[in-house]
């Protein structure tokens, strides 16, 4: 892996930047006067592959040094999501022992049992129609925007200057993208809907990437799938590789999985897919599992 990264510059990530950028420009341009509905897709997914790449970058793609890596990505092509908050959660979200966590894994979608039994009918209803695939996509964005922004909110109130940092430096992220959107065909309300568009294709990388499991190494998926799903998402299908080698480029990912696809079925306990077809079959309206933590009672008591 060292040898893998011997380069300053992994190209193929960098490309990729180019062609992101490439084809956001041309979804909020030209492909406008063409046709608004393709335009707002076309830039949907250039909003959801640049998450990916923003992931990339917080794990050291494609240059040696942090702050070129964040600077390849700051424009904030979402809106929503501070690209300091994205890093330093995800990057907590990789301390293995606690994946699902309800508490100490910032991207769990489980919760204590004991919260989940003190919301309201109106609230636990919303989140089981969040467990499904086809609900996760279409209000997926709302209810973890609203968790996030929530906590974000409570942490700066108390305090949490990394937190506020990250916020400040989010203003002139965004600043740039409302500045291109004063002067470009596509209107804001359109921008939003690919926002909302992007951000739900995401959802359906992180759908089920992690489940409640005895033991951490068990808990990571993996989605054997080599179509659009896996470029876009930058073959974080295979998302067990990615946990073992995050220092790994996107690039390398199918290579070291299909080197020792056995090892890390083992190692996952056989939590695999074989496609993203599979999924939208088995879960666009059945839920995978339920929100409260299907084995939190049986760990030790929890503050909340």
């Amino acid at each position: 892996m060292d040898e893998a990264r011997s380069g300053r510059i992994e190209w193929p990530t960098l490309l990729l930047l180019a062609i992101c950028y490439a084809i956001w420009i041309i979804g909020t341009t030209w492909a406008v006067t063409l046709s608004l509905p393709f335009a707002v897709f076309l830039t949907g997914l250039a909003i959801a592959l640049h998450s990916s790449l923003c992931h990339e970058a917080l794990h050291g793609h494609p240059f040696r040094r942090r702050a070129w890596n964040e600077a390849a990505v700051f424009p904030c092509l979402c809106l929503l999501i501070p690209y300091g908050r994205f890093r330093d959660t995800h990057l907590a979200h990789h301390r293995e022992e606690h994946l699902t966590d309800p508490y100490d894994d910032p991207e769990s979608n489980y919760l204590d049992p004991q919260v989940w039994a003190r919301l309201p009918s109106w609230g636990r209803a919303l989140l089981r129609i969040n467990n499904t695939l086809a609900g996760r996509m279409l209000i997926g964005p709302f209810v973890a925007q609203t968790a996030f922004l929530r906590a974000d909110y409570r942490a700066i109130r108390a305090g949490d200057r990394a937190v506020l940092n990250a916020w400040l430096w989010h203003a002139p992220a965004i600043a740039l993208v409302l500045i291109w959107l004063s002067f470009a065909e596509m209107p804001v309300w359109a921008y939003l809907l690919a926002v909302w568009i992007g951000l739900g294709v995401l959802k359906i990388r992180t759908f089920l990437e992690h489940r409640a499991h005895e033991r951490a190494s068990g808990r990571t998926v993996i989605i054997e799938d080599k179509g659009p799903f896996a470029l876009l998402f930058l073959n974080n299908n295979l998302h067990v590789v990615h946990h073992m080698h995050p220092e790994a480029p996107w690039y390398l990912l199918p290579a070291l999985y299909a080197s020792r696809r056995d090892h890390y079925l083992r190692r996952n306990d056989g939590y695999v897919y074989r496609s993203y077809l599979q999924i939208f079959r088995e879960h666009l309206w059945r839920a995978k599992d339920p929100v409260p933590h299907p084995l939190w009672p049986e760990r030790p008591k929890r503050r909340g």
